[in-house]
């Protein structure tokens, strides 16, 4: 196997801890979109909307996706990558997309007890566990309707690993 992997979920779901890790398994590049958009513009990604809005940051994530698109590599996606149907078909097709979900209660409880992961602002200034409540619920058709393979991010990241590496043989069988 030497498609590239794309990762989608939403905020704390995993996709970067889960990916490095899955990465290190299959002997693969990791690549994350976040991360290298923040690289290649010198700005945070809070700083982005601030300078850009959503739309200019959206217009952003979709060339960073294209650019760090690559055999044998995995890449962790924003949370609202799967908004554009441009990138939806683009992962769908130049790859293997796995999803990890989780509900909104424990991406809420993630994402404030790390708050390092929190560095991109909030969607709607509501408390966290309500914007994730309703992200999901935006999100979770476009999430599941994409994937190859849904995963259960719930459990620890070995346990999230060991579950996709299960998945991707089963599916190249």
């Amino acid at each position: 196997m030497t498609h590239p992997i794309f990762m989608v979920g939403a905020r704390g779901c995993g996709k970067t801890t889960v990916g490095h890790q899955l990465a290190q398994a299959l002997g693969y590049d990791f690549v994350d979109t976040d991360l290298f958009m923040q690289q290649t513009t010198n700005m945070t990604v809070a700083e982005v909307v601030a300078q850009e809005g959503w739309h200019g940051f959206r217009q952003r994530e979709s060339l960073a996706l294209q650019q760090v698109t690559s055999n044998r590599c995995i890449i962790a996606t924003g949370g609202g990558m799967v908004l554009a149907e441009a990138n939806r078909r683009f992962m769908h097709d130049k790859g293997i997309v796995i999803y990890l979900h989780a509900d909104a209660e424990l991406l809420a409880q993630r994402l404030e007890k790390n708050p390092e992961d929190s560095q991109r602002p909030t969607l709607t200034g509501r408390p966290i566990a309500e914007e994730m409540a309703d992200v999901l619920a935006a999100r979770e058709a476009l999430y599941r309707g994409l994937a190859h393979h849904v995963i259960d991010a719930a459990q620890r990241p070995e346990e999230i690993v060991a579950s996709v590496l299960k998945a991707l043989r089963s599916s190249a069988a």
